[in-house]
C-alpha cells in the first residue's frame, strides 16, 4: 500500500504514535526530546517512547552497541523519560515504553526486570530467530536457504510471542517480508491461525508504516492481514517504528483512514500496563 499524501491529522479524534527510536539504540538519529519536540510540532496528543530493549540475558553489559542501549543504561533511559514526561505535561502526553525482543525461554527474567520500572506499556517483537536479524540481507545470501521455512519460523514465533503474556503490543508482525524475498507456499492458514491466537491471548497489535520505508513497500502487517485481526476484534495501535524525528506519523492518515474504512472505530493507548481504547 502506497503511503498516503494527504494531511496527517486529517479529522481525527486521536492523533498518537507508539513506536519511536532514538540515538540510544545506536541505530537512530535525535533525542528522545527532539521527538518529543518534533511531536508537539505535529500536534500531536501522545507520544509513546519506545527504545530497544538491552540484551538482558547476556553477560556482557553492551553486547551489541550498533543496536540496543546497554543493561546499565536503561535505569537511565526510563528516569529520562519520566523527567521528560514530567516536562512537557500539559503540551502532550508522553507514554513509557520499550520495545523487547522476544526472545524463547528468556522471557520470565525479561519481565521481573521491566516490573521494576513504570512503563505504560511493552511492545514485544521477533528480531532476531535462525542465527540473524530478521533485517539482515546476509540470511537470504545463504547457499540453500530455506525462504518457505524461515517465514513459516518468523510467524510462529509470533505466535509464541502472543502467547507468552508479557507485551501489551506485538510489533511488526509480518517483518521477516522487509527484505522482499518472497515465499512460494501459501500461508493463508497459517495467518488465520496466528490471528487467532493473537485475538485469544487478548493482545494488541501496532500498524507499524516503517515498511514503506523497505523493500517490500508495504506495512507491517499488510492490509489482508489486517483484516483478518479486525474480524476477530484484535486491537491496533500506531507505530510508525521512527528512527529519527523526521519519520514520526509516517503515512498516519492512510493508517487511520483504511482502519475506519474497513470498521474499525477505537485506537488503542497504554498507561501503566493498561489499554485504554479511545476513538478514531
Amino acid at each position: 500500500m502506497e503511503p498516503s499524501k494527504v494531511d496527517p491529522r486529517g479529522e481525527q479524534a486521536v492523533f498518537v504514535d507508539y513506536h519511536t527510536h532514538h540515538e540510544r539504540c545506536g541505530h537512530a538519529q535525535g533525542s528522545m526530546e527532539a521527538m518529543i519536540k518534533a511531536a508537539i510540532e505535529l500536534g500531536m496528543d501522545q507520544i509513546g517512547l519506545s527504545d530497544h530493549s538491552p540484551f538482558f540475558c547476556d553477560e556482557n553489559d553492551h553486547p551489541n552497541p550498533g543496536m540496543t542501549m546497554a543493561k546499565s543504561d536503561f535505569p537511565n533511559y526510563v528516569q529520562e523519560m519520566i523527567e521528560l514526561r514530567n516536562e512537557y505535561k500539559g503540551r502532550i502526553d508522553v507514554r513509557l515504553g520499550v520495545e523487547s525482543d522476544y526472545l524463547p525461554g528468556l522471557m520470565e527474567q525479561y519481565a521481573l526486570i521491566y516490573a521494576q520500572y513504570p512503563l505504560d506499556y511493552i511492545i514485544g517483537s521477533v528480531h532476531y530467530f535462525r542465527g540473524y536479524h530478521v533485517f539482515a540481507s546476509e540470511r537470504w545470501r545463504q547457499e540453500n536457504v530455506d525462504v518457505d521455512g524461515t517465514y513459516v519460523d518468523y510467524i510462529r514465533l509470533i505466535q509464541d510471542a502472543a502467547r507468552c503474556g508479557k507485551f501489551d503490543i506485538l510489533g511488526h508482525i509480518d517483518a521477516v517480508k522487509g527484505l522482499n524475498v518472497p515465499c512460494s507456499i501459501s500461508l493463508d492458514t497459517l495467518w488465520d491461525e496466528t490471528a487467532q491466537i493473537i485475538a485469544d491471548a487478548g493482545i494488541a497489535v501496532e500498524i507499524n508504516t516503517s515498511g514503506l520505508r523497505k523493500k517490500c513497500g508495504s506495512w507491517f502487517p499488510s492490509a489482508d492481514i489486517v483484516q483478518r485481526l479486525h474480524r476477530l476484534g484484535v486491537p491496533f495501535t500506531f507505530g510508525s517504528d521512527a528512527h529519527g524525528p523526521d519519520q514520526l506519523l509516517h503515512d498516519w492518515s492512510g493508517v487511520t483512514g483504511f482502519l475506519k474504512e474497513i470498521g474499525v472505530k477505537e485506537i488503542a493507548t497504554f498507561k501503566r500496563r493498561e489499554r485504554i481504547m479511545l476513538p478514531l
